[in-house]
């Protein structure tokens, strides 16, 4: 989707245990504390359509096609109703998540993830950058279970996440919009990364 906002549109985006909620936080309070109006948001919402994704990391996996089906209908409500206006109003905006994971994470599934990737591109507004965190699945794992203290979900298997990544960083080697983040650094490194990249892109440091 050819954009004609005035604002900033960021996502983060990697696999489970990279930490991106609270690099969105940290992030969006450093841009805050400069002056800048920021809208965070996360997919899948916790509308009707991301409440069925959701229930499903506990409850077992969707049939590929029908996890498609869903993330691209609450994607098509965030947007209209979330995103769309604040990059109108001029805001920046960070997400936790786009359609970069749908391609990862339903193209590791066998979806294809080149045709994934057009067609979201072609319907939905394009980021001004993403930032991939990159870390090996064992890495995420060990960060969901130690660090947050839960029973991995159906979503964070070592398989699935391996084949997530790997997707992650082959969309890394094709969009200029992209920058791969070294995701085994401390959050503040990470986040000392983003913000010097974004400072370099017009936004304050």
């Amino acid at each position: 989707m050819i954009r004609s906002d005035a604002g900033t549109f960021i996502v983060i985006e990697g696999i489970d245990g990279a930490g991106k909620s609270q690099l969105v936080a940290t992030v969006a309070e450093h841009l805050r504390k400069a002056g800048v109006t920021v809208a965070t948001s996360r997919e899948p919402t916790y509308g009707p359509w991301g409440k069925k994704l959701r229930d499903s990391a506990a409850t077992g996996r969707l049939p590929v096609d029908e996890e498609l089906r869903l993330l691209i209908e609450d994607r098509r409500e965030h947007v209209r109703d979330v995103i769309l206006p604040a990059l109108s109003r001029g805001e920046t905006v960070i997400l936790d998540r786009y359609f970069y994971s749908t391609a990862a994470y339903q193209g590791s599934r066998g979806a294809n993830p080149d045709a994934i990737l057009a067609s979201m591109s072609a319907e939905f507004p394009i980021p001004d950058v993403v930032f991939l965190i990159d870390l090996p699945a064992e890495v995420g794992l060990a960060r969901i279970a130690e660090g947050r203290g839960e029973v991995p979900n159906h979503f964070e298997r070592l398989e699935s996440l391996s084949a997530a990544r790997a997707e992650y960083r082959k969309m890394a080697t094709h969009f200029s919009n992209m920058v791969v983040v070294d995701g085994t650094q401390s959050v503040e490194a990470v986040r000392g990364e983003i913000i010097r990249c974004l400072s370099g892109r017009g936004l304050p440091r």
